[in-house]
């Protein structure tokens, strides 16, 4: 791994010290939210990347916690990719959804035990941030987390409340990055938020058959009534 030291050695960013790895992941998390945004199967490849660039990182300096995080994230890009390409080759294109609202009631509810259940498990483990962290900052970063899962499976599952789950991450991020003298990551998080706005008007304006959405009432659209789950009208994606 000493070929990838180079990962965790710090630059100038415009007068911001940055971690190399910091950079790099956050360029392909990036990367990976535009391709999602148009629903591109490659967002998947992009994502396993920056997770791997982070895990080598994480791994040369020792943090295995975060390491652990990255390799949780790799599978489930694995996943999520699987889903896109099966979607994509049975409809000709990545079709998107509204979730149902008892799966949004579950997604909620996982949101804020995991976040408790996450938080007392590295709060017990010291593997956030640094031993003695003050609880605050655990469960900042076990939100995180779990938001950042949430968001991975519901963006596998094609549901628009994708955008959601890293809108919630997005809010959280971008002041816990800055206190953490992550600032790229601080200005990533800024970015993303902007870009959230605009995926959830894009996902939600492609519907052909939606449920109640968080932002209307049930909508009937082409003649269909509103239902379970979940197809909306794309145009054809890589």
């Amino acid at each position: 791994m000493h070929a990838f030291d180079w990962l965790n050695h710090q630059f100038s960013f415009f007068g911001l010290p940055v971690y190399w790895s910091d950079f790099i992941g956050n360029i392909f998390a990036l990367l990976t939210v535009v391709l999602a945004l148009r629903r591109l199967v490659i967002s998947w490849p992009v994502q396993i990347l920056g997770s791997i660039c982070l895990l080598v990182a994480s791994l040369n300096v020792h943090l295995t916690g975060n390491a652990g995080r990255q390799i949780i994230i790799i599978v489930a890009a694995t996943w999520g990719w699987a889903t896109w390409r099966r979607n994509k080759a049975n409809e000709g294109t990545v079709v998107v959804g509204w979730a149902a609202w008892q799966t949004r009631l579950v997604l909620i509810v996982a949101m804020i035990v995991g976040t408790g259940v996450l938080g007392a498990f590295l709060k017990a483990m010291n593997w956030s941030f640094y031993p003695g962290a003050p609880w605050w900052m655990v469960l900042c970063d076990a939100w995180i987390f779990t938001g950042t899962v949430i968001a991975m499976y519901t963006q596998a599952r094609r549901y628009v409340e994708f955008w959601f789950a890293w809108l919630a991450v997005d809010l959280v991020g971008v002041p816990l990055a800055v206190h953490s003298h992550l600032y790229f990551s601080g200005i990533v998080y800024g970015i993303f938020f902007f870009m959230v706005l605009a995926g959830i008007r894009d996902w939600a304006s492609r519907s052909r058959t939606q449920i109640s959405s968080p932002l209307q009432s049930a909508v009937t659209v082409e003649g269909h009534s509103a239902g379970h789950v979940d197809h909306l009208a794309a145009e054809p994606s890589a």
